[in-house]
């Protein structure tokens, strides 16, 4: 697929990381961006530098979606290119005693539903809405192909650590569901692939001290370093504009193998 002005994106989390980095790497191409984020504020500001358009959006929320979708679409037209990157997660153990006291108490199912509701429910939502809206669309390329999905997972989908359980399951359902996805849309000329982030410098990251962060770039082989969201939205490019690049799940790393903690 070309990128230009003719093309339209929706970026799920883009008002942020990784979502903002590729949604600034497809701006510069001249794509018409569309943001779906909660945070307005931060939302609003990116839309306005890279002349994209802000929709506020929960994507656990089917109402949330189907306006935020409309909104996007009266703006830009429907979307060719749909990027998730909206997630989030939590560290917390299956089964666990407290220190103080050795209570044993259990990972509480509330906690786990919420991040399998937001990273893979969430996405899958997402997915399903713009593979349709996609399909009412002319193809634009030689091949038949009318839009691409890229999906975030993680590489705790392979190498989950100690307090991981809801977050490398929903990761590792994003990275299950991409070849089905991709096997559905086949005949319509609408790819999904999957990327799985190793340790990047994102806003999950802003918190830790400078030494934290040089202290978990040196565990990556080479570059020793944590990723940049920047090279993050380079391959959500090239997915993209590779139209044989399809029903793959793709760690960028720099090598890395998580341990246990």
């Amino acid at each position: 697929m070309e990128l230009n002005d003719k093309i339209s994106a929706i970026i799920t989390g883009g008002a942020s990381g990784l979502g903002e980095a590729t949604a600034r790497e497809l701006a510069s191409l001249g794509v018409k961006v569309a943001l779906f984020d909660l945070n307005a504020e931060r939302g609003e500001k990116v839309a306005s530098e890279i002349g994209g358009v802000f929709c506020e959006c929960n994507v656990t929320d089917e109402a949330s979606v189907d306006a935020a979708f409309e909104k996007a679409r009266a703006a830009n037209g429907q979307e060719r290119i749909m990027i998730n990157c909206a997630g989030t997660g939590i560290a917390m153990k299956t089964a666990s005693r407290k220190k103080d006291t050795g209570e044993i108490q259990f990972h509480p199912l509330s906690r786990f539903d919420q991040i399998i509701q937001i990273n893979l429910v969430g996405t899958f939502r997402c997915i399903a809405k713009s593979a349709a809206g996609m399909m009412s669309l002319d193809p634009i390329t030689p091949d038949g192909g009318r839009g691409c999905v890229v999906n975030t997972a993680s590489v705790a989908a392979q190498d989950g650590q100690i307090g991981q359980a809801a977050y490398s399951a929903s990761k590792n359902g994003v990275v299950g569901m991409t070849l089905p996805i991709a096997r559905d849309l086949a005949q319509e000329g609408i790819r999904c692939c999957t990327i799985l982030p190793g340790l990047f410098n994102t806003p999950l990251m802003a918190g830790a001290p400078e030494k934290v962060k040089q202290a978990l770039g040196a565990q990556v082989p080479f570059p020793s370093r944590l990723g940049h969201a920047e090279e993050y939205a380079k391959l959500a490019r090239h997915i993209c504009e590779n139209e044989m690049l399809n029903g793959e799940s793709i760690r960028l790393d720099g090598a890395i193998r998580m341990a246990p903690r």
